[in-house]
């Protein structure tokens, strides 16, 4: 997060270095010039100017969505300097109180003048509740941004992966809610429907309809916003899109007009919630439970990708949801069908320095892959997850692991993200690549010879950070 610093004393510069960083990319600007040459001798980003200027502002590439703190040291200049920050595009803008003048006369003095402008003392400055804040104040600026943007458009489309899982679908729909659109103007779609059974559950209780999306029906809406998905996902299909916002780690290759992704976040839920709470959006019962729900699956009640503001969320919207849906929702997640490829990738599995690698062949559906990662990721003295399989002339690779070792997501670009599409987190991360392009650059294998060429690939990954006493022998599991 990029902040200025206006400042008038060289001891408030030094204070401000301490406190911000390294929360902050910190850019101090000054008038004196002497002040500003020591900042820069001292190794600090420092420039100096007339701070009543509208044209220093500008210099120092200010933007909205730039931090600015002022310092208040009692000027009646001080002012001119707000009103050359705001003429500049400045809108998170803090003045710092020094204790000049009577306590208090001076804030109402600039909160009367200045009403978007917020008033901090020395004490605020100090510890998360000012960081806190001033991310807040970054997401509704932001928020306020996209939803002038949207506003204007007579139909929306709220795009979301494949076979959306809770967290699509409750993102899409307190997006929805955020753009003030009925389910008529904002449409919550995903080229394939909702297929999974605790997925459908959820979309049946909470009556959630997700549209069947096509190539040619895209071109029909006037913006495109996704969610929990970028358009890397659909190949060539989408190379420009309105809003993406996202929890997964972003990817190159394509333009949007506003973006918020958070690739730390455990949840896409986590983020429109914010995003609900900037803008103090009233929460529905629906929307809260949805958000919920989602959050609570994505991070596997927390145990994966989870972190402080994703329990921030969940706390709050918990006195906000229907506990009882939510339980309804979860129900039961072992099926004969599931136990069915889960029994597949036991015989057919390897394991090797704590790796399990399977291929459970043809598979109606994605979903039964992930699932089989998970469920082995169970096992004592397995710390990673590969569970591979053919859905609709595509191998899929599913990986998971417990969060502290090598990037799942890395290992799965390394070997496919040139053949296919590939990317995750961390601890999950998954692959989909044709199948005639596998077999183009790895041969025409068997099943066996499959699972043994991606135990290799997940060898060779993790060796090369492992010291060479650490190796050991493939060895088949009993």
């Amino acid at each position: 997060m990029r902040c200025l610093a206006v400042c008038q004393s060289e001891l408030v510069v030094r204070m401000l270095d301490s406190v911000l960083l390294p929360s902050f990319e910190v850019e101090f600007l000054v008038e004196s010039r002497p002040l500003a040459r020591r900042l820069h001798e001292a190794g600090l980003t420092a420039s100096s100017g007339d701070l009543r200027r509208t044209d220093t502002y500008l210099k120092a590439d200010l933007s909205p969505n730039t931090c600015v703190i002022v310092e208040d040291s009692g000027r009646k200049t001080l002012r001119h300097v707000l009103e050359a920050i705001r003429t500049a595009g400045g809108t998170l803008i803090y003045v710092l109180g020094m204790g000049t003048g009577p306590a208090g006369s001076r804030e109402d003095e600039i909160r009367a003048a200045f009403p978007d402008v917020s008033y901090l003392s020395m004490t605020e400055l100090f510890g998360p509740p000012f960081l806190t804040e001033v991310g807040r104040s970054l997401t509704r600026a932001r928020v306020q941004q996209y939803q002038r943007y949207f506003s204007d458009a007579d139909r929306i489309l709220i795009l979301m992966h494949n076979d959306p899982d809770p967290d699509a679908m409750a993102s899409g729909l307190a997006l929805r809610n955020l753009l003030r659109r009925t389910k008529a103007t904002a449409i919550l779609g995903a080229i394939q429907g909702v297929t999974r059974p605790e997925n459908l559950r959820m979309a049946n209780l909470l009556d959630i309809h997700v549209e069947a999306i096509t190539a040619e029906t895209i071109g029909e809406f006037e913006r495109i916003a996704m969610v929990d998905v970028q358009p890397h996902y659909f190949g060539s299909l989408l190379n420009r899109v309105d809003l993406v916002i996202d929890h997964h780690p972003q990817q190159p290759g394509y333009s949007a007009v506003f973006k918020d992704i958070r690739p730390d976040y455990g949840s896409t839920s986590t983020i429109l919630t914010e995003h609900l709470r900037s803008v103090d959006v009233n929460i529905s019962e629906r929307t809260a439970t949805a958000l919920l729900y989602a959050i609570k699956s994505d991070t596997l009640f927390f145990n994966r990708q989870a972190n402080r503001v994703d329990l921030e969320a969940f706390s709050f919207l918990y006195p906000l949801a229907d506990a009882t849906l939510i339980r309804k929702m979860e129900g039961t997640e072992i099926t004969l069908e599931r136990l069915e490829y889960v029994m597949r990738a036991l015989q057919a599995g390897r394991m090797a320095d704590q790796v399990y690698c399977s291929f459970i062949g043809p598979a109606p559906r994605e979903d039964l892959i992930p699932y089989v990662a998970d469920f082995f990721l169970q096992l004592e003295n397995v710390k990673w997850t590969i569970i591979s399989g053919i859905v609709n002339e595509n191998l899929v690779v599913s990986v998971r692991n417990l969060g502290y070792s090598r990037n799942a997501g890395e290992f799965v670009r390394k070997w496919f993200a040139d053949i296919g599409s590939a990317g995750g987190h961390r601890a999950m991360a998954k692959a989909v690549v044709p199948l005639a392009a596998f077999r183009a650059k790895y041969g025409n294998l068997s099943s066996a010879e499959m699972n043994d060429r991606i135990l290799e690939m997940a060898m060779t990954f993790l060796r090369e950070h492992q010291a060479p006493e650490r190796r050991k022998e493939v060895v088949r599991a009993s």
